[in-house]
């Protein structure tokens, strides 16, 4: 019978370097004692990386960088999972994902229905921060992170020049998406929401 070590590793071999792993995602495994030991071992070993209490990464390694921090967003489904709430991408995270922003910020926001948190990982902040039912409507859809990047963008920011880069980056389905889910989103966002689903641009 394998050992909890070698079974912990075989699922997060089998999910690839860059994942990020809580021990709950284990227990079917062995015992809490039994799993949080294995995950000890196995960061002592170096094959996973400690990167705040109870969360751990298979770390991704560059030739000339060394070690390479884990996306924000495995980071974040491995929180999801943990707390086992909701996350929607908000600010300028949500507008370098729909590419109106080149630069990946310092500061990474979620929004969640859970609490409130930050997660710091080597120069990067990853802030989970508790909203209203309405933010969290339709978070998980493309139409959610489209509202909190023109939040986030303001209302002086949008012109066309950015209603067209979202039509070209939406698939048809998504356009049609974002008229769906106007209701979570405020006046003056829904104006370009509805400019983005236009079929007459």
């Amino acid at each position: 019978m394998q050992s909890v070590d070698n079974r912990i590793l075989s699922r997060i071999y089998g999910r690839g370097r860059g994942c990020v792993v809580t021990p709950g995602e284990f227990l079917d495994l062995g015992s809490r004692q039994a799993v949080d030991l294995a995950l000890h071992r196995l960061t002592k070993r170096g094959t996973l990386r400690r990167l705040a209490r109870g969360l751990y990464d298979y770390p991704r390694t560059h030739a000339a960088m060394g070690l390479l921090s884990p996306g924000p967003d495995a980071v974040a489904r491995a929180l999801a999972g943990k707390h086992s709430i909701r996350l929607q991408p908000s600010g300028a995270y949500a507008a370098n994902l729909l590419g109106l922003s080149t630069q990946l910020p310092a500061k990474v926001v979620y929004l969640t229905d859970g609490p409130s948190r930050t997660v710091k990982i080597g120069n990067q902040e990853i802030h989970l921060r508790h909203t209203t039912p309405r933010n969290m409507g339709p978070a998980g859809r493309v139409s959610g992170l489209v509202i909190q990047a023109l939040r986030y963008l303001g209302r002086e920011n949008i012109d066309d020049s950015i209603i067209d880069i979202l039509r070209r980056r939406l698939t048809e389905g998504d356009r049609k998406q974002l008229l769906k889910d106007i209701s979570h989103a405020p006046a003056w966002v829904g104006q370009c929401l509805r400019a983005i689903s236009r079929e007459d641009r």
